[in-house]
Protein backbone atom coordinates (compact mmCIF):
# COMPACT_ATOMS: atom_id res chain seq x y z
CA UNK A 1 0.00 0.00 0.00
CA UNK A 2 1.39 3.12 -0.56
CA UNK A 3 2.10 5.47 2.18
CA UNK A 4 -1.05 7.71 3.22
CA UNK A 5 -0.46 11.18 4.22
CA UNK A 6 -2.58 12.50 6.98
CA UNK A 7 -4.84 15.67 7.50
CA UNK A 8 -6.53 16.89 10.36
CA UNK A 9 -8.70 19.68 10.70
CA UNK A 10 -11.02 21.81 13.42
CA UNK A 11 -9.83 18.58 15.61
CA UNK A 12 -11.86 18.85 18.80
CA UNK A 13 -11.72 16.44 22.04
CA UNK A 14 -13.64 16.43 25.27
CA UNK A 15 -12.83 13.90 28.08
CA UNK A 16 -15.43 13.90 31.16
CA UNK A 17 -17.13 16.92 29.61
CA UNK A 18 -13.92 18.96 30.07
CA UNK A 19 -12.44 20.58 26.51
CA UNK A 20 -8.55 18.90 26.00
CA UNK A 21 -7.99 19.81 22.13
CA UNK A 22 -10.05 22.56 20.68
CA UNK A 23 -9.62 23.33 16.81
CA UNK A 24 -6.12 21.86 16.19
CA UNK A 25 -5.27 21.69 12.16
CA UNK A 26 -2.20 19.29 10.92
CA UNK A 27 -1.10 17.77 7.95
CA UNK A 28 1.77 15.46 7.55
CA UNK A 29 2.48 14.41 3.77
CA UNK A 30 3.02 11.34 2.57
CA UNK A 31 6.96 9.88 3.33
CA UNK A 32 7.22 12.78 5.97
CA UNK A 33 7.76 12.89 10.06
CA UNK A 34 5.84 15.53 11.93
CA UNK A 35 6.90 15.82 15.66
CA UNK A 36 3.88 16.99 17.77
CA UNK A 37 5.61 19.11 21.50
CA UNK A 38 4.45 20.84 23.86
CA UNK A 39 4.50 21.18 27.56
CA UNK A 40 2.79 18.41 29.97
CA UNK A 41 -1.31 18.28 29.75
CA UNK A 42 -0.83 20.20 25.94
CA UNK A 43 -3.18 17.12 24.76
CA UNK A 44 -0.54 15.41 22.48
CA UNK A 45 -1.34 12.26 23.59
CA UNK A 46 -4.84 12.90 23.13
CA UNK A 47 -4.12 13.91 19.60
CA UNK A 48 -2.46 10.57 18.65
CA UNK A 49 -5.05 8.52 20.22
CA UNK A 50 -8.18 10.79 18.27
CA UNK A 51 -6.56 10.13 14.69
CA UNK A 52 -5.90 6.87 15.63
CA UNK A 53 -9.49 6.05 15.63
CA UNK A 54 -9.92 5.58 19.80
CA UNK A 55 -11.31 8.66 20.85
CA UNK A 56 -14.59 10.61 19.89
CA UNK A 57 -13.66 13.93 18.05
CA UNK A 58 -15.48 17.18 16.30
CA UNK A 59 -13.41 17.93 13.21
CA UNK A 60 -12.32 15.85 10.39
CA UNK A 61 -9.44 12.90 10.27
CA UNK A 62 -8.36 11.60 7.10
CA UNK A 63 -5.30 9.23 6.46
CA UNK A 64 -5.04 8.98 2.95
CA UNK A 65 -8.61 10.60 2.49
CA UNK A 66 -10.02 8.12 4.02
CA UNK A 67 -11.51 8.58 7.79
CA UNK A 68 -9.91 6.15 10.15
CA UNK A 69 -13.27 5.55 12.25
CA UNK A 70 -14.75 4.53 9.46
CA UNK A 71 -12.74 2.03 9.05
CA UNK A 72 -12.93 -1.74 10.55
CA UNK A 73 -10.82 -2.25 13.28
CA UNK A 74 -8.64 -5.50 10.87
CA UNK A 75 -8.99 -2.06 8.07
CA UNK A 76 -7.32 0.41 10.18
CA UNK A 77 -4.50 -1.64 11.72
CA UNK A 78 -3.30 -2.18 7.96
CA UNK A 79 -3.20 1.40 7.54
CA UNK A 80 -2.25 2.63 11.12
CA UNK A 81 -0.06 1.64 13.84
CA UNK A 82 -0.26 3.07 17.18
CA UNK A 83 2.23 2.77 19.95
CA UNK A 84 1.02 4.01 23.11
CA UNK A 85 3.09 5.55 25.87
CA UNK A 86 1.81 3.72 28.32
CA UNK A 87 0.39 0.17 26.78
CA UNK A 88 -1.46 -2.53 28.02
CA UNK A 89 0.61 -5.35 28.42
CA UNK A 90 -0.37 -9.05 29.81
CA UNK A 91 2.35 -9.81 31.66
CA UNK A 92 2.80 -13.39 31.52
CA UNK A 93 2.87 -13.21 27.68
CA UNK A 94 6.43 -13.55 26.26
CA UNK A 95 7.79 -10.64 24.15
CA UNK A 96 7.79 -12.96 20.43
CA UNK A 97 4.23 -13.53 21.07
CA UNK A 98 3.18 -9.70 21.89
CA UNK A 99 4.89 -8.78 19.16
CA UNK A 100 3.47 -11.48 16.66
CA UNK A 101 0.06 -9.84 17.91
CA UNK A 102 1.37 -7.13 15.47
CA UNK A 103 0.63 -9.60 12.70
CA UNK A 104 -3.00 -9.83 13.39
CA UNK A 105 -4.53 -7.97 10.80
CA UNK A 106 -3.11 -10.27 8.25
CA UNK A 107 -4.40 -13.01 10.14
CA UNK A 108 -7.55 -14.93 8.73
CA UNK A 109 -10.71 -15.47 11.33
CA UNK A 110 -9.95 -18.28 13.03
CA UNK A 111 -6.37 -19.21 11.25
CA UNK A 112 -2.88 -19.14 13.02
CA UNK A 113 -0.30 -17.37 11.88
CA UNK A 114 1.93 -18.12 8.91
CA UNK A 115 5.70 -18.35 8.52
CA UNK A 116 5.84 -15.62 7.40
CA UNK A 117 4.09 -13.93 10.28
CA UNK A 118 6.94 -14.84 12.02
CA UNK A 119 9.30 -14.54 10.50
CA UNK A 120 8.45 -10.84 10.12
CA UNK A 121 8.46 -10.87 14.04
CA UNK A 122 11.54 -12.44 13.99
CA UNK A 123 13.33 -9.44 11.86
CA UNK A 124 11.91 -6.75 13.86
CA UNK A 125 12.95 -8.13 17.28
CA UNK A 126 16.78 -8.18 15.44
CA UNK A 127 16.70 -4.76 14.24
CA UNK A 128 15.69 -3.08 17.94
CA UNK A 129 17.98 -5.58 19.59
CA UNK A 130 15.54 -7.39 21.23
CA UNK A 131 16.35 -11.15 19.80
CA UNK A 132 17.80 -12.19 22.86
CA UNK A 133 14.75 -11.41 25.04
CA UNK A 134 12.36 -12.73 22.88
CA UNK A 135 11.18 -15.63 25.46
CA UNK A 136 10.96 -13.53 28.45
CA UNK A 137 7.99 -12.58 30.17
CA UNK A 138 6.20 -9.06 29.74
CA UNK A 139 6.33 -8.47 33.53
CA UNK A 140 10.19 -9.07 33.70
CA UNK A 141 11.02 -6.27 31.17
CA UNK A 142 12.62 -3.04 32.45
CA UNK A 143 10.69 0.21 31.65
CA UNK A 144 12.82 0.89 28.76
CA UNK A 145 12.98 -2.87 27.06
CA UNK A 146 9.18 -2.87 27.53
CA UNK A 147 9.07 0.64 25.24
CA UNK A 148 10.91 -1.44 22.77
CA UNK A 149 8.75 -4.11 22.63
CA UNK A 150 6.18 -1.93 22.47
CA UNK A 151 7.91 -0.47 19.47
CA UNK A 152 8.85 -3.90 17.76
CA UNK A 153 4.74 -4.76 17.83
CA UNK A 154 3.72 -1.16 16.05
CA UNK A 155 6.22 -2.29 13.50
CA UNK A 156 5.54 -5.61 12.57
CA UNK A 157 2.34 -4.26 11.50
CA UNK A 158 3.65 -2.80 8.57
CA UNK A 159 1.21 -0.08 8.27
CA UNK A 160 2.10 2.84 5.62
CA UNK A 161 1.14 5.17 9.21
CA UNK A 162 3.10 4.55 12.50
CA UNK A 163 1.49 6.88 14.82
CA UNK A 164 4.27 7.08 18.08
CA UNK A 165 3.53 8.42 21.35
CA UNK A 166 6.97 8.96 23.24
CA UNK A 167 9.17 6.52 21.97
CA UNK A 168 12.02 7.18 23.96
CA UNK A 169 10.30 7.18 27.06
CA UNK A 170 12.49 5.12 29.17
CA UNK A 171 15.50 4.67 27.00
CA UNK A 172 18.94 4.85 27.51
CA UNK A 173 21.01 7.47 24.83
CA UNK A 174 21.95 4.80 22.52
CA UNK A 175 18.43 3.03 22.30
CA UNK A 176 17.21 6.61 21.82
CA UNK A 177 19.11 6.59 18.80
CA UNK A 178 18.52 3.32 17.47
CA UNK A 179 14.97 3.41 17.92
CA UNK A 180 14.75 6.70 16.18
CA UNK A 181 17.48 5.84 13.30
CA UNK A 182 15.28 2.73 12.57
CA UNK A 183 12.00 4.30 12.33
CA UNK A 184 14.27 7.30 10.01
CA UNK A 185 15.58 4.25 8.11
CA UNK A 186 12.09 2.40 7.85
CA UNK A 187 10.21 5.88 6.36
CA UNK A 188 12.40 6.65 4.11
CA UNK A 189 12.81 3.23 3.03
CA UNK A 190 9.34 2.34 2.45
CA UNK A 191 8.04 6.18 2.10
CA UNK A 192 6.25 5.22 5.24
CA UNK A 193 4.47 8.51 7.39
CA UNK A 194 5.41 8.88 11.05
CA UNK A 195 3.45 11.15 13.87
CA UNK A 196 5.53 11.18 16.81
CA UNK A 197 4.30 13.18 19.93
CA UNK A 198 8.63 14.00 21.50
CA UNK A 199 9.27 15.51 25.07
CA UNK A 200 13.15 15.63 23.86
CA UNK A 201 12.70 19.28 22.13
CA UNK A 202 16.35 18.67 20.25
CA UNK A 203 15.60 15.13 19.41
CA UNK A 204 12.70 16.22 17.70
CA UNK A 205 14.66 19.25 16.68
CA UNK A 206 16.68 16.41 14.65
CA UNK A 207 14.51 14.07 13.46
CA UNK A 208 11.38 15.45 12.55
CA UNK A 209 10.91 17.29 8.88
CA UNK A 210 8.16 19.33 10.58
CA UNK A 211 6.83 20.38 14.35
CA UNK A 212 3.70 20.86 15.26
CA UNK A 213 3.69 22.58 18.69
CA UNK A 214 0.78 22.13 21.69
CA UNK A 215 -0.41 24.29 24.34
CA UNK A 216 -3.42 24.78 26.42
CA UNK A 217 -4.72 22.22 23.49
CA UNK A 218 -4.29 24.27 21.04
CA UNK A 219 -1.79 24.25 17.63
CA UNK A 220 0.37 27.39 18.90
CA UNK A 221 3.26 26.88 15.98
CA UNK A 222 3.85 24.68 13.07
CA UNK A 223 6.57 24.19 10.72
CA UNK A 224 9.88 23.34 10.21
CA UNK A 225 11.93 22.77 13.62
CA UNK A 226 13.99 25.97 13.05
CA UNK A 227 10.55 28.21 13.08
CA UNK A 228 8.98 26.30 15.92
CA UNK A 229 11.89 25.53 18.46
CA UNK A 230 12.61 29.27 18.53
CA UNK A 231 14.12 30.88 22.40
CA UNK A 232 10.56 33.39 22.19
CA UNK A 233 7.87 30.46 21.71
CA UNK A 234 9.75 27.83 23.99
CA UNK A 235 9.78 30.50 26.69
CA UNK A 236 6.17 32.12 26.53
CA UNK A 237 4.74 28.21 26.45
CA UNK A 238 6.76 25.73 28.25
CA UNK A 239 7.83 28.93 30.67
CA UNK A 240 11.25 28.06 30.30
CA UNK A 241 14.73 30.15 29.71
CA UNK A 242 16.53 28.83 27.07
CA UNK A 243 19.04 28.77 24.80
CA UNK A 244 18.90 28.04 20.84
CA UNK A 245 21.70 26.67 18.72
CA UNK A 246 22.58 25.06 15.96
CA UNK A 247 24.24 21.69 14.58
CA UNK A 248 25.87 21.13 11.79
CA UNK A 249 23.28 20.40 9.87
CA UNK A 250 21.49 23.39 10.56
CA UNK A 251 19.51 21.72 12.63
CA UNK A 252 18.40 22.85 16.27
CA UNK A 253 19.79 22.28 19.96
CA UNK A 254 17.53 23.38 22.81
CA UNK A 255 19.73 24.06 26.35
CA UNK A 256 18.08 25.14 28.95
CA UNK A 257 19.98 28.61 30.85
CA UNK A 258 20.17 28.54 34.55
CA UNK A 259 18.38 31.78 36.05
CA UNK A 260 20.86 34.31 36.95
CA UNK A 261 23.57 33.40 34.36
CA UNK A 262 23.86 36.01 31.57
CA UNK A 263 26.49 33.86 29.67
CA UNK A 264 24.78 32.64 27.06
CA UNK A 265 27.36 29.80 26.89
CA UNK A 266 26.91 28.96 30.37
CA UNK A 267 24.21 26.05 30.62
CA UNK A 268 23.22 24.03 33.31
CA UNK A 269 21.04 21.68 31.48
CA UNK A 270 19.07 20.99 28.31
CA UNK A 271 15.54 20.02 26.78
CA UNK A 272 16.52 17.03 25.51
CA UNK A 273 20.01 17.66 24.84
CA UNK A 274 20.62 13.89 24.35
CA UNK A 275 21.39 14.47 20.23
CA UNK A 276 22.21 11.46 18.38
CA UNK A 277 26.12 11.46 17.13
Amino acid sequence: MPSPGVAVRGLAVRLDGTPILRGVDLCAPAGSWLGVIGPNGAGKSTLLRAVAGLLRFDGEVRVGGVAPAALSPRQRARRLAYAPQVPVMPPDMAVFDYVLLGRTPYIGYLARESRADRMAATAILDRLDLRPLQQRRLESLSGGERQRVVLARALAQEAPVLLLDEPTTSLDLGHQQQVLELVDQLRRADRLTVVTTLHDLSLAGQYADELLLLAGGRAVAAGEPVAVLTEELLAAHYGARVSVTTDGAGRPVVQLVRPGRSDRGEVGGNVGRQRPS
